[in-house]
């Protein structure tokens, strides 16, 4: 999870960019906090998909092949 100093900062620098704009530097600042953001993000939700698995109500795995092979990669690794 990205630390809640930079998520204040994403947060600061939108405000400002909606009331008064932002300067060259601080728009710099912005896309690479939210980029920073993005990958943790995409990060912990592969991480949280790797460890699902779909059941149907009568009890069967259904998870989709694609990801059933995702597991089985990453227990490689």
């Amino acid at each position: 999870m990205l630390p809640k100093h930079k998520l204040n900062r994403i947060n600061e620098l939108a405000k400002k960019a909606k009331s008064s704009g932002l300067t060259e530097k601080e728009a710099k600042e912005q896309t690479a906090l939210r980029k920073e953001y993005l990958q943790v993000f995409r990060s912990s939700m592969l991480n949280t998909l790797d460890n699902v698995t779909i059941v149907d109500p009568n009890g069967n795995d259904v998870t989709p092949e694609k990801l059933k092979e995702r597991k089985k990669k990453n227990k490689l690794h």
